[in-house]
């Protein structure tokens, strides 16, 4: 449907069919936990979920990446939004969860949006959720016991999820554009 034209011909600004306002894809999960950019994200999106792989299966750490150069063993809630949106530079700084608060523009984006409160920091990246808890349990590899001839696995888990859970009492921020 075409903007409605005003008496000198345009159309005024942006009408509905404006790439901004057309549905864009959903990121998906792999069995891995990993997570895979939809094709039409923009660059920076791609390179968010990137940077969230690199990190997605480590521990949490309370404290963990808010250093200068985002590293960590493991990485605490909003250490790992941090660097997932450092990744996609978009931030130049670690922030804690209070800080993302009044951090970018309010409200849901359309690609990445943060839900924050004092004690607790995620996002929702493409569709897919980024979150110390609630995580994806993975089943990384079986591997033989010598005790009993007996298989045990090793349980993984992942930040990456397409379970979402409720954003009541979190503060709703987005990085400016996306």
């Amino acid at each position: 449907m075409p903007a409605a034209a005003l008496a000198d011909g345009t159309t005024g600004g942006a009408g509905p069919d404006d790439p901004e306002f057309q549905p864009h894809g959903t990121a998906t999960l792999l069995p891995n936990g990993q997570a895979v950019a939809p094709s039409d994200a923009p660059p920076q999106v791609a390179a968010l979920i990137d940077a969230g792989n690199k990190i997605a299966t480590l521990p949490y750490v309370y404290g963990g990446g808010h250093n200068k150069t985002f590293s960590g063993r493991g990485y605490d809630c909003s250490g790992s939004v941090s660097y997932a949106l450092h990744g996609g530079g978009l931030l130049d700084a670690p922030l804690d969860s209070s800080d993302f608060m009044s951090w970018g523009d309010p409200g849901p984006g359309g690609w990445i949006t943060i839900y924050t409160n004092p004690g607790h920091a995620y996002m929702v990246v493409a569709g897919l959720r980024f979150d110390t808890s609630m995580r994806t349990p993975i089943i990384s590899a079986a591997r033989h016991s010598r005790h009993r001839g007996s298989r045990a696995t090793n349980t993984l888990s992942s930040r990456w999820s397409t379970t979402m859970r409720s954003g009541k009492g979190y503060t709703v921020r987005h990085p400016v554009g996306f």
